[in-house]
């Protein structure tokens, strides 16, 4: 189940109808990554082409009320991430972490260890840079390959990500390929995530700002463009 926006076919129905089947793509949206692809084209096609776009942000939740009257629920990436941990504990599967440093990484494992004992992990932190070359990705996409797993997260952030996933995702063997870069950070408690509280207030952006003022003051300038954009596209009627 989906529900349109501009040209985006946002993932409205429950985590449990996600099945695992062969190179299920999962990415999210937000306002900062709706003003990103404006511009970047290949980013956008990303996110266009994704098998499921989650909407991970209050302000696509709002935009789509106010544009199409429509009521939907806002699905973070971690709420999916903690959704596929659960049901690949259930058939004692596999996942591979791509992304995030070391550190974080090994955080994360040590974490899995304790919450799904159950569940096979393997991680590759790559060099940090704005792209990689085709021997790079080549080696990536083997290790990743050789690991066989169900099901692969990305963390680079985006667009970076995204993108990585959409030109690579053909020779990746995996089930689902999500991307949830923040997630990485959150898990392995390297960012602490605000509260239930601040979530279900639809306010978990404003808190986050709070914590990393400097780091995300562009992400939330960009939100005010896209209040612009939404707004301009209902005076205009072409959304």
């Amino acid at each position: 189940m989906a529900n349109r926006f501009f040209n985006y076919n946002i993932y409205t129905a429950k985590l449990n109808e996600i099945k695992f089947r062969q190179n299920i793509i999962v990415a999210t949206i937000n306002p900062y990554s709706f003003i990103i692809a404006e511009k970047d084209l290949l980013f956008k096609d990303a996110l266009v082409k994704s098998d499921i776009l989650l909407p991970d942000g209050q302000g696509i939740v709002w935009a789509i009320k106010f544009l199409y009257n429509a009521k939907i629920k806002r699905i973070a990436g971690y709420d999916v991430f903690i959704y596929l941990m659960d049901e690949l504990a259930k058939k004692e599967g596999k996942c591979f972490f791509f992304g995030s440093s070391t550190e974080t990484l090994q955080k994360i494992k040590n974490k899995l260890k304790v919450d799904y004992p159950s569940v096979k992990m393997e991680y590759l932190s790559p060099p940090f840079k704005e792209s990689f070359s085709d021997e790079e990705n080549e080696k990536f996409v083997s290790l990743i390959n050789k690991f066989n797993p169900d099901v692969l997260f990305v963390g680079m952030t985006a667009p970076k990500q995204e993108k990585w996933v959409y030109q690579n995702k053909d020779k990746i063997n995996a089930k689902i390929i999500a991307s949830i870069g923040a997630v990485f950070d959150f898990y392995a408690g390297t960012v602490k995530r605000p509260s239930k509280f601040w979530i279900d207030l639809g306010l978990e952006w404003f808190i986050r700002f709070l914590q990393e003022p400097k780091r995300l003051f562009m992400r939330n300038l960009y939100s005010i463009v896209f209040v612009i954009k939404i707004l301009s596209a209902k005076l205009k009627n072409k959304y």
